[in-house]
């Protein structure tokens, strides 16, 4: 077995991790092939992805940094004879709160640039400013320049609750990158990466010679660990960790090629050997469950999610698409595409488990307001499915949505809509983290939610009624013969028919029928 060494935990540094005894995942081939296929890109990806440390390694390769190199796929297909000058932006540390700042943080990376490259900067706006460094850094240097930008996005993002300043760093940063477009005849590559995908006219008109790969098969694992990076290089770490439970828990995240694992996941997985939303607890989304919560989204709608091309690019500051908000941040990915006429249809789902856990686990706590009775109701839960109880199943529906303020059912929109005790009720099952299928489809219909569980399967059919409990959800299960798709499987099952009333917004009507095998 190959020896152990040291997990890479937060290290985004190429030189540190080669020189040092850390395991690396070699992205080097990938990055060899897009310098031989193109020359300006961009890239999206969730945050902790590993963009920052592979925008270092391209920085080492122009700049010739052999050494680092050995053993890796450019060790021996690279011309490291030539040395080229990199320009680095990175906007990624700090929070920066208006326009003037930006620009202070911008005249800071052009300094940095300047001091580290041997050459001055002449012109006093920042656009000339780098406009003059990219020419001189040729001239001086004797190579075209290589320009490479990390979180090109994160001022705007930063500031995304406050749509003017938003809009302000949107047309400052729009001002910094148009540069690179009439600076060509001076620039060997360009590479820009961040967690949004804005669109070109909004942040990128004056720079629509860029390359998007944020979705192309060849480059889905760019960034992030493939199953095959996980058994080779991780190998003397997965021992004692059940292989398939890794997989559900952090493996999924899919750009239409090969999936992979965020990289943050893995490597807290492998230190502290305990499964956990690791990636999700740096950050939690207060942002992304507001809007969620405050549009009324059908939450069971998560689990699969169809949108265009046009509707996935379509994120600016004066237009958050939902959809793009949640595949763009990481909580969905692709499931499946397909080409409809002169159209292409993507299909959105959960990356993995620790996603469709901990998110339905924020957004349990904002739609009932309730975050301290709402991890014990769930806990609750969890063992009344343990024992099968249910009489107590039916007690705790009751309790879970009378948990729920009278003020929030009086004075909200959000408990107004349809579809929101649903929701509720999905997203407490969700966040459980366990075998849950939603609209699970079968020749005879698509039944609202399947568990599995503890040796037994649940069916569950909800209805909207009026004022009294009218029987038909349950009759809808057995009338449509949802169980018979799972009879080969040998388990008992549960068939329960929730009826919640419009007027009243509580459980009116509870009726189960149980199968065995």
């Amino acid at each position: 077995m190959t020896a152990k060494r040291s997990l890479p935990i937060g290290i985004q540094t190429f030189s540190k991790i080669r020189e040092g005894d850390f395991y690396y995942v070699d992205k080097t081939g990938l990055a060899l092939r897009l310098i031989a296929e193109g020359s300006h890109y961009f890239l999206s990806r969730p945050r902790r992805f590993g963009k920052s440390l592979f925008l270092d390694t391209l920085a080492e390769l122009f700049e010739g940094n052999a050494a680092l190199f050995q053993g890796l796929a450019a060790e021996q297909r690279w011309d490291w004879s030539r040395r080229f000058p990199v320009i680095r932006l990175s906007f990624a540390g700090g929070v920066l709160r208006n326009r003037s700042e930006l620009d202070e943080k911008i005249a800071e990376l052009l300094a940095e640039n300047e001091a580290r490259l041997g050459v001055r900067g002449e012109q006093r706006s920042l656009s000339g400013r780098f406009h003059g460094l990219i020419a001189a850094a040729h001239a001086q240097h004797g190579e075209r320049v290589v320009v490479l930008v990390d979180e090109y996005d994160k001022p705007i993002l930063d500031n995304i609750t406050d749509p003017d300043t938003a809009r302000a760093m949107r047309d400052g940063l729009r001002n910094l990158y148009s540069v690179i477009k009439g600076q060509d005849a001076h620039i060997r590559f360009a590479f820009l990466t961040g967690v949004s995908k804005f669109s070109k006219v909004s942040l990128f008109s004056g720079l629509n010679n860029l390359k998007d790969i944020t979705v192309d098969a060849r480059y889905s694992a760019i960034c992030g660990y493939t199953e095959a990076d996980l058994d080779e290089v991780f190998a003397p770490e997965l021992e004692g960790l059940d292989r398939e439970q890794v997989r559900a828990w952090y493996n999924g995240y899919n750009w239409l090629g090969e999936a992979v694992y965020n990289p943050f996941d893995v490597l807290l997985l492998l230190d502290g050997r305990q499964f956990r939303p690791w990636w999700f607890e740096t950050g939690t989304p207060t942002f992304l469950v507001d809007v969620l919560t405050e549009r009324g989204f059908y939450t069971p709608r998560l689990a699969h999610l169809r949108a265009d091309e046009a509707l996935l690019s379509a994120f600016d500051v004066d237009h958050l698409a939902t959809e793009a908000l949640l595949w763009q941040t990481g909580y969905l990915t692709f499931t499946g595409s397909r080409q409809i006429g002169a159209r292409w249809e993507y299909s959105l789902g959960y990356p993995n488990l620790e996603v469709e856990a901990a998110l339905n686990d924020a957004l349990l706590k904002r739609l009932t307001e309730q975050p301290g009775q709402a991890s014990e109701l769930t806990s609750r839960l969890y063992d009344v499915l343990l024992a099968a109880d249910l009489d107590g199943f039916r007690q705790h529906i009751i309790s879970l949505f009378h948990a729920i303020p009278h003020q929030w059912h009086d004075g909200n929109q959000l408990a107004r809509y349809e579809g929101y005790y649903a929701s509720v009720f999905y997203s407490h099952l969700a966040a459980l983290g366990l075998d849950l299928a939603c609209e699970d489809a079968s020749s005879h219909g698509r039944l609202d939610l399947r568990l599995r569980f503890n040796g037994r399967l649940w069916l569950f059919e909800f209805k909207v009624v009026e004022l009294a409990p009218e029987g038909a959800a349950l009759q809808q299960i057995k009338d449509r013969g949802y169980a018979e798709k799972y009879r080969a499987e040998g388990l008992p099952m549960h068939l329960i028919g929730i009826e919640l009333s419009r007027e009243q917004r509580t459980l009116m009507g509870f009726e189960v029928e149980t199968v065995m095998p």
